[in-house]
C-alpha cells in the first residue's frame, strides 16, 4: 500500500514526487514513457519558480538554461510589438528538465514504474486500486493525476471537457538559428501562433499551435507550414534559415483549454490535468510546478496514516488552486481570443504598440509572483 501514487511524470508529477518523497511518504510514480524524451511544450519558465525550486534542492543552473527578459509579438503580416519582461524567465528543454527532476525524485526515495500506462483507477472503501498495462495492480491511499492535457483516463473518469472536441493541435521542433537568446517571440498566423525561444546548448524551441482545419486543408504539416505559417515573414525567415534538429516534429492533438476540475472521483489533479494556460501566454511550465507545490503542501498538512479526512484535503486543495490560478487561466483564454484571426491580430498588435502600460499589465496577468 503506497501513501501516494502519481499518474504521469511531467513537471507537476515529478515535483510532487520530489516533495512527498522528501517528507517520508511512500510514493510510486507511473509514467508511460522512458526518460529522457521530448514533449510538445514551449519550454519557457517564468523566474517565479526559482525560489521554490531551490528550496527543494533543484538547481536549474546546472542545466545551463538560456535567460530571457524580452518579448516580441508579431501579427500575421509581420507588424511587431516589443516589450520587456520584468520578472524574466529561463529556457530549458523538457528533455533535460524532466530528466533532472526524475533523478532528483529517485534520490529522494520515490519508486517509479516507467514505460507503463494506467488502465483503470478504482476507488473503494477509502482506498485506490490502480490497474496497469503490464497486468499488475497497485494500491494507494491517495492518487494524483498529473498526466497532462488529455488521455483515455479522462474518458474513463467521464470528465466533461473530454467529450467536447478541441480544434487545436501542437507542433514542436528544436532548431539552431540566428535569434537573440534573451528574447521570446510569438509570431501569429491564420488560426494559430508560433513561439521561439532559446534553451540549453545553443538550441531553440520552435513550437506552434494551430487547428485541425488548417492541417486538413493543407494535407501535410510541411505543406501547412509553407502555405499558412510562411505568410508571416518572420516565420518564413525562421523556416528557411534554420537547422532543424528533429527527424520529424513532435505533434499532439486535441489540446483543450476548457475549464477542468481539480478533483475527479477523489483523484487530485495537478498541472495540465487540472487546467491549462493558453500557450500564447507562455507560462504553463511554471504553473504546473506551482500547482504541485500547493498540492503537496495540502497532502502533508492533512494526511497521516493514523487519521486522514479525505474531504478536508480535497476541499482545501480545490480552494487554493482556484484562488491561485483561476483568474490567470481566465485572462489567458481571453487574450487567446484576441489572436489567431488575421485582421483582429493586426489591430490588437498595432493598438498595444501605442499603449505600453496596457501591454505590461497583460503580461503581468499571465505570470505569477515568486513563490
Amino acid at each position: 500500500m503506497y501513501d501516494v501514487l502519481i499518474i504521469g511524470g511531467g513537471l507537476s508529477g515529478l515535483t510532487n514526487a520530489i516533495q512527498l518523497s522528501a517528507a517520508g511518504l511512500n510514493v510510486l510514480l507511473v509514467e508511460k514513457n522512458i526518460y529522457p524524451f521530448h514533449r510538445v511544450c514551449g519550454e519557457y519558465v517564468s523566474n517565479e519558480v526559482k525560489p521554490f525550486l531551490m528550496s527543494i534542492g533543484v538547481d536549474v543552473e546546472r542545466l545551463r538554461p538560456a535567460y530571457i527578459d524580452k518579448l516580441t509579438v508579431t501579427s500575421p503580416y509581420g507588424t511587431k510589438l516589443e516589450t520587456k519582461l520584468d520578472m524574466g524567465a529561463f529556457g530549458i528543454s523538457r528533455y533535460a528538465f524532466d530528466l533532472h527532476l526524475y533523478h532528483h525524485a529517485i534520490k529522494n526515495g520515490c519508486v517509479t514504474k516507467l514505460n507503463i500506462q494506467v488502465h483503470e483507477v478504482i476507488f473503494h472503501e477509502d482506498c485506490f486500486t490502480i490497474k496497469l498495462s503490464d497486468g499488475s495492480e497497485e494500491k494507494a491511499k491517495i492518487v494524483l493525476g498529473s498526466y497532462g492535457k488529455r488521455t483515455n483516463l479522462d474518458r474513463s473518469l467521464e470528465r466533461k471537457f473530454f467529450y467536447r472536441r478541441s480544434p487545436y493541435i501542437g507542433v514542436k521542433y528544436h532548431i539552431k538559428t540566428d535569434f537573440p537568446r534573451d528574447r521570446i517571440a510569438l509570431h501569429n498566423f491564420k488560426d494559430g501562433y508560433c513561439g521561439i525561444s532559446a534553451i540549453e546548448d545553443d538550441k531553440y524551441c520552435f513550437c506552434y499551435l494551430t487547428t485541425r482545419e488548417n492541417l486538413k486543408k493543407s494535407g501535410t504539416v510541411e505543406e501547412m507550414e509553407k502555405t499558412i505559417l510562411h505568410k508571416n515573414p518572420n516565420l518564413k525567415d525562421i523556416f528557411e534559415n534554420s537547422e532543424f534538429l528533429f527527424a520529424k516534429p513532435e505533434i499532439i492533438n486535441e489540446i483543450s483549454f476548457e475549464k477542468k476540475t481539480t478533483v475527479e472521483n477523489h483523484i487530485l489533479m495537478s498541472g495540465d490535468s487540472a487546467g491549462m494556460i493558453a500557450p500564447l501566454c507562455g507560462n504553463g511550465m511554471s504553473m504546473a510546478i506551482h500547482s504541485a507545490k500547493i498540492l503537496s503542501e495540502c497532502i502533508l498538512k492533512h494526511y497521516t496514516k493514523e487519521k486522514f479526512v479525505r474531504g478536508n484535503l480535497e476541499k482545501e486543495y480545490s480552494q487554493l488552486w482556484n484562488n491561485t490560478f483561476s483568474k490567470r487561466l481566465y485572462i489567458g483564454r481571453k487574450i487567446q481570443q484576441l489572436f489567431g484571426q488575421e485582421f483582429m491580430t493586426e489591430a490588437v498588435v498595432r493598438s498595444l504598440r501605442l499603449m505600453p502600460p496596457v501591454t505590461n499589465w497583460l503580461v503581468k496577468q499571465t505570470h505569477g509572483k515568486e513563490f
